[in-house]
């Protein structure tokens, strides 16, 4: 198996919200400073750089709404390799997490 590297935060809450399904950056946004109580905020630079490096790697494409009156608004959507990248990287956070609670035992 292929040793993965860590991924940054933002990168992260991205393809956990697009887990959930098609979303527009600003979605993305809101939704990842909902989910963490305010803890991880990703800025508008952020988002733009990292759905742009992520539709590079395949990890999510670009699709637009078919809402009545938002045709033109962009939204991400999350690949099969986007979908298995973040499984295997929670599966990264979950060994690591066990293993500090073996520690603290």
């Amino acid at each position: 198996m292929k040793k993965s590297e860590p991924m940054s935060e933002s990168y992260y809450y991205i393809l956990l919200c697009l887990a959930k399904g098609p979303n527009h950056g600003y979605g993305i946004m809101l939704m990842t400073e909902k989910m963490t109580a305010g803890d991880v905020t990703i800025g508008s630079g952020t988002m733009y750089g990292a759905t742009s490096n992520m539709m590079k790697k395949g990890w999510i494409r670009e699709t637009m709404s078919n809402e009545p009156g938002q045709e033109r608004r962009r939204l991400y959507q999350l690949t099969e390799e986007g979908r298995n990248v973040l499984e295997t990287e929670i599966k990264r956070l979950q060994r690591m997490l066990k293993n500090a609670k073996e520690i603290e035992q």
